[in-house]
């Protein structure tokens, strides 16, 4: 089944909606955004879908081991795995989104808001994962082709990596990339999808995992029967 992540969460309300209608990720955005949040509402939106994973149930990385996780589809999958008992945790989980903001502020507003996951959007180098001190999601550079996605993607940091042409536009990607993608990586997809379309583009690309945000919107706020819908409509495919 499909994971779900409802992004640009700004309200209490917003992300209690998300859990109730059974996603499994929430995401606040502090990165430059009108979705961008304070650090103090931040933490009233990741507290309202229960307390944060304590230190000690943080997935962490196994070193590489030679023929096991030193290539990028080895390491990705086992991302997937170690994110999955995360969920077996706590769902949903929180995730803060930043974009080319220094990792030491990264780990000062995970530590205050109780993040459980961070989603670095910008150009952060690789280094920038191992130095956070929550696991973290890697958005891919915009405009790849599918060989170039393969050579970006790097065992060993992040636990899991998103295509987002989108950035919160609600542009779409190219599904075809997407799916010649997701045929090797267990991939994140983002980018223009809804409730009306998700289960086809699911279909077509069969990502690990969807991530939305202005497609759950009603005139600019999270709708609440827009995200039920959109979570229905994406664990209803069978993958």
């Amino acid at each position: 089944m499909t994971r779900v992540k409802i992004c640009g969460c700004m309200r209490v309300a917003d992300a209690v909606a998300a859990a109730e209608a059974g996603a499994d990720f929430v995401g606040i955005i502090f990165a430059q955004s009108r979705r961008q949040v304070s650090v103090e509402e931040a933490a009233l939106i990741a507290r309202a879908v229960g307390a944060p994973l304590e230190a000690v149930e943080q997935e962490e990385p196994p070193p590489l081991h030679p023929g096991r996780f030193e290539s990028a589809e080895a390491w990705f999958a086992h991302g997937a795995e170690a994110l999955d008992r995360l969920l077996g945790r706590k769902r949903p989980l929180v995730v803060g989104v930043f974009e080319d903001q220094a990792i030491a502020h990264v780990n000062e507003v995970a530590d205050e808001v109780g993040l459980d996951l961070v989603q670095l959007s910008g150009s952060e180098p690789w280094e920038d994962c191992l130095l956070s001190t929550r696991q973290a999601i890697k958005v891919v550079p915009p405009r790849m082709s599918a060989a170039s996605v393969f050579a970006y993607a790097r065992a060993g940091a992040a636990l899991a990596l998103m295509l987002d042409e989108s950035r919160g536009t609600g542009t779409s990607g190219d599904w075809s990339v997407a799916a010649s993608v997701a045929e090797r990586l267990p991939i994140w997809l983002a980018g223009g999808l809804t409730p009306d379309n998700v289960a086809d583009v699911i279909a077509r690309v069969r990502p690990w995992a969807v991530d939305v945000s202005s497609g759950v919107e009603t005139g600019g706020a999270k709708d609440a029967g827009k995200i039920a819908a959109f979570v229905r409509a994406a664990k209803g495919v069978a993958v």
